[in-house]
């Protein structure tokens, strides 16, 4: 008999590893598009990253095409393989961290949109005392809706999340951070526009149609009144909101600081402030025991001292 290929030869190198991380994203997510995200990489790239691998160990990993996207025996093992060797070298990481001091490793960020355009966000000044104190860490920032942070953290995808608690999430580490103001939104044109409105008038409201956005999901309704509204359309990412309000044709949800940043005033305007404005809380949230990796032990050090400071400022 002759001697069996052997589908890696040699030593791993930065390469495979990086491979092999695209890889698990892809899988984690159920296939390319889901992934590039959390990847913040295009569809093409992220094909051209899995043909890489596959022709690096001589083997077909999945098969994807209209049939959706779906493991091949291969695929399942090489998958369940990559798991335990990350694991391992994250592990091996945490053990060179903490013996000599200095912080390694990759930081994966996941921020609901459009949170930069809040004041006195402790968010940058944080990212700049880690960035002196961990400066060989890679740090990966992805943009995410608002809903989707939290399943990126459960998964592992990403390491910490920040964003709204439209739901409990009782499994995760929580470190409250800061408010925002929502409050509904027309644009100009609409019927609404000229009148002077003030209070709650709910009947006026259902007249008119809505804009969905995860808080007016059905169950998480901010008012009970919610419940009656006209949902003509959903749009769960805030600029694709924005966009439907500013035809003049639908009344929706946005931040206030958005608005203001966009420099929105002259074309949105607020409804119904009294009654129906709310305010969301922003937590940075993680997998339970965040303390035992050093990396994102680090960030949140940072991220705690800068919420802190912009407390007792208040």
């Amino acid at each position: 008999m002759g001697r069996r290929k052997a589908a890696i030869s040699g030593q791993l190198a930065d390469l495979d590893l990086r491979l092999l991380r695209v890889f698990r994203a892809v899988v984690d997510a159920g296939g390319f598009s889901q992934a590039e995200l959390s990847l913040n990489l295009a569809n093409s790239t992220i094909c051209n990253h899995i043909a890489d691998l596959e022709k690096r160990l001589d083997m077909r990993l999945c098969e994807r095409g209209r049939a959706g996207f779906r493991l091949t025996e291969h695929g399942r093992l090489v998958y369940d393989a990559s798991l335990e060797l990350l694991q391992a070298v994250e592990q091996f990481q945490h053990r060179v961290n903490d013996s000599h001091g200095q912080v390694l490793g990759e930081l994966q960020l996941g921020m609901a949109e459009h949170m930069l355009s809040i004041s006195q966000l402790p968010m940058v000044d944080a990212l700049r005392q880690f960035s002196q104190q961990a400066p060989a860490v890679q740090v990966q920032i992805s943009t995410l809706a608002s809903h989707e942070v939290i399943p990126a953290v459960t998964d592992g995808r990403i390491k910490l999340g920040i964003t709204v608690l439209h739901q409990r999430a009782d499994h995760l580490y929580q470190l409250p951070l800061f408010e925002e103001e929502m409050q509904l939104f027309c644009g100009r044109g609409h019927p609404l526009w000229d009148i002077p409105l003030c209070g709650q008038h709910a009947e006026l409201l259902e007249q008119y149609k809505v804009v969905e956005s995860p808080r007016l999901q059905p169950g998480r309704e901010q008012f009970p009144e919610m419940i009656r509204w006209n949902r003509h359309g959903s749009a769960y990412h805030q600029e694709a909101r924005a966009a439907l309000i500013l035809t003049g044709h639908y009344l929706g949800y946005l931040p206030r600081h958005m608005v203001e940043s966009w420099g929105w005033q002259s074309q949105l305007k607020a409804v119904f402030e009294e009654g129906y404005s709310y305010r969301n809380r922003y937590y940075a949230l993680a997998r339970p025991q965040p303390e035992r990796d050093p990396v994102l032990r680090c960030f949140l050090d940072c991220l705690k001292g800068e919420v802190q400071q912009e407390t007792l400022a208040l």
